[in-house]
């Protein structure tokens, strides 16, 4: 039987139109979290307890230490999320910073020099003197508007019954006459992500000093405010594009996230308004970002508004989420093998928390 060479020409042009159809290409941008673990120079402040970071101090951080540490770090944040998108981060949030100084030679680095990182960074009441900050690319990202939110957590009486003490750098410091406990502040930074508003919350929330159950009021405490500045961006425009992110040193099932931030776990079951947390499902199947008495848990956390959980790639919108744990950062032997591979006495390593990290896309026209 012949078939109409008009029929076999039809046939062609409606298979083509739909195998190029459904191709659809994707503007891509990474999101990371970076917990940069005591990323301080060699001078010693007078106004903070630095003095253990200084060629004199415990750890003997020389100036080849520091360079090495700046070396190990800005190849982690080259590379991460490469896997799905070759460009490096749009934004890095990060926390245990010193100062400028540390980000401006860190973005000054050969591995990250070429890609244009701006910096928004705020000095916070920490008493060891570490912050939290933004790097940006300034070639896709515009701020417009940024600050740092203090919180304000005090010590009170607490009747619980005692710890055992979680071994940790970051000690808690109260003020003596007023009882103040000081933090690092929230930093939100509001701004257009190629023509499209968009706000970025960096966080680095009160650490276990003193014990889980203790120390949790202050993190409720922080996960409060958290929810507090997402509301206030959403009261200015219901619509509004948010994402948080940070250091919580608490997991995805605590208090301070499920009920005073109030993250959902399940896509389908985020409300209006609400807060989507991709990594509960992460830590429900074992997965970690830091170690502790071989248990792991996800610290570090980027969490979304529902406004960029849409279906419709017309704008950007939340795609996926992960964390980095290449085998390079990951120490190999020893007591603590299969841990992150942190700074030791005979290793300058990369953090003792893996990075996360999300992307953003939108379907090009």
């Amino acid at each position: 039987m012949k078939i109409c060479p008009f029929f076999c020409l039809l046939f062609l042009l409606i298979f083509y139109s739909k195998s190029f159809g459904q191709t659809k290409k994707f503007r891509i941008h990474t999101v990371v979290f970076y917990n940069f673990e005591n990323l301080f120079d060699t001078i010693n402040d007078p106004e903070t307890f630095d003095e253990d970071w200084t060629p004199n101090g415990s750890q003997h951080w020389t100036y080849d230490k520091y360079q090495k540490k700046l070396s190990n770090l800005s190849r982690v944040l080259a590379e991460i999320g490469s896997s799905d998108n070759p460009d490096s981060p749009t934004f890095i949030g990060g926390c245990e910073i010193e100062n400028r100084g540390v980000l401006e030679d860190l973005v000054l680095h050969p591995n990250l020099i070429d890609k244009g990182y701006g910096i928004i960074h705020f000095d916070s009441p920490d008493k060891r003197g570490i912050d939290v900050a933004l790097l940006y690319r300034k070639h896709y990202f515009q701020p417009t508007n940024y600050t740092n939110i203090p919180l304000y957590i005090f010590q009170g009486e607490n009747k619980s019954q005692p710890e055992k003490e979680e071994i940790t750098d970051d000690v808690v410091e109260v003020a003596p006459k007023n009882k103040r406990v000081y933090t690092r502040d929230q930093l939100l930074v509001s701004g257009f992500l190629e023509g499209e508003e968009i706000h970025l919350i960096v966080n680095h929330w009160p650490s276990r000093s003193g014990g889980e159950i203790r120390s949790s009021p202050f993190r409720e405490a922080a996960g409060a405010l958290n929810r507090k500045i997402i509301d206030s961006l959403q009261r200015i425009n219901k619509n509004a594009k948010v994402i948080t992110m940070g250091d919580l040193n608490d997991g995805p099932y605590n208090h301070s996230v499920k009920i005073n931030l109030g993250a959902i776990a399940k896509i389908n079951q985020v409300p209006l308004f609400g807060i989507y947390n991709p990594f509960e499902v992460m830590q429900k199947k074992g997965m970690g970002t830091i170690a502790h008495r071989d248990a792991w848990d996800i610290f570090d956390q980027i969490m979304v508004s529902e406004s960029l959980l849409h279906t419709d790639f017309s704008s950007f919108q939340y795609w996926k989420a992960g964390i980095y744990n290449k085998p390079f950062l990951i120490q190999n032997s020893g007591l603590y093998k299969g841990y992150p591979l942190r700074h030791s006495t005979t290793e300058i390593g990369f953090s003792d928390h893996f990075p996360v990290y999300i992307y953003l896309i939108k379907e090009k026209k």
